[in-house]
């Protein structure tokens, strides 16, 4: 007998398929663009496959791209970092339109300090991190923060495995200056040109069961003084990234 036939395949529920998979594999809001370039589709192509996707519900669209939606609920339980990502951008786009600055979403995964979001938009250009994060965390507002909350064997534990390394003038290189800011967990920590020279940041603390993270914006230096002005509102909004972020567990 000869080899059997090859099977009949439908083309555009194989693309389909294959885009699903590119979206559940990345780990912030695929855009389409990304998409297409993964693929490698046509970009018409692919808003077409997203369009009907969303209209379907096996993804959302947010402002930064597309996320899993609710009838992929099994696709989705293969990336918990995206489920967290997708429940979490809105308020974190709104912090951005509400305080005119890029917004950032950071979180501890294990023992260390990791990016997961950022909503940004003209004239709220986000910060370009070009250190890794595993080298910066004690001179962004961010890192400092998720560090405030952790228990002083945890900071030990983290600081031990990472050099205080001296990113401009302003960087707090000293390991027990820096501890004795981060033992008084305050309920925000700043960055005042400490990552990069012109750009101040400020952080609340994003505490949910199973997830330890923080909230920032950056901003230019010289609104500074606004930005710590308005820490109690930051500090709320990361109360509302919390409860998004506790939908996710």
């Amino acid at each position: 007998m000869g080899d059997a036939s090859p099977p009949t395949l439908i083309g555009s529920v194989r693309r389909a398929l294959h885009l699903l998979d590119a979206v559940c594999a990345s780990e912030r809001p695929a855009t389409a663009k990304h998409l297409a370039r993964t693929l490698r589709l046509p970009l018409p192509t692919v808003y077409h496959l997203l369009r009907t996707l969303v209209y379907e519900g096996y993804l959302r669209r947010l402002d930064g791209g597309y996320v899993l939606g609710g009838r992929a609920d099994g696709l989705r339980q293969g990336n918990t970092k995206q489920a967290t990502v997708g429940r979490a951008r809105p308020v974190l786009s709104n912090l951005r339109d509400e305080m005119r600055a890029a917004a950032y979403l950071s979180s501890y995964e294990d023992g260390e300090i990791v990016l997961m979001d950022v909503a940004d938009g003209p004239g709220m250009e986000c910060v370009d991190l070009w250190v890794g994060m595993h080298d910066a965390a004690h001179a962004t507002a961010f890192g400092k923060c998720i560090l405030s909350c952790l228990d002083k064997p945890g900071r030990d534990d983290y600081l031990s495995r990472h050099e205080l390394a001296d990113l401009t003038p302003r960087t707090v290189t000293d390991r027990r200056v820096l501890e004795r800011t981060l033992s008084m967990r305050p309920a925000y920590v700043v960055d005042r040109e400490e990552y990069l020279l012109g750009t101040a940041c400020v952080a609340a603390p994003v505490r949910a069961p199973g997830f330890l993270g923080a909230i920032a914006i950056s901003l230019p230096a010289r609104r500074f003084a606004s930005s710590v002005a308005d820490a109690d509102r930051l500090g709320r909004i990361a109360s509302r990234v919390a409860r998004a972020v506790a939908t996710c567990g």
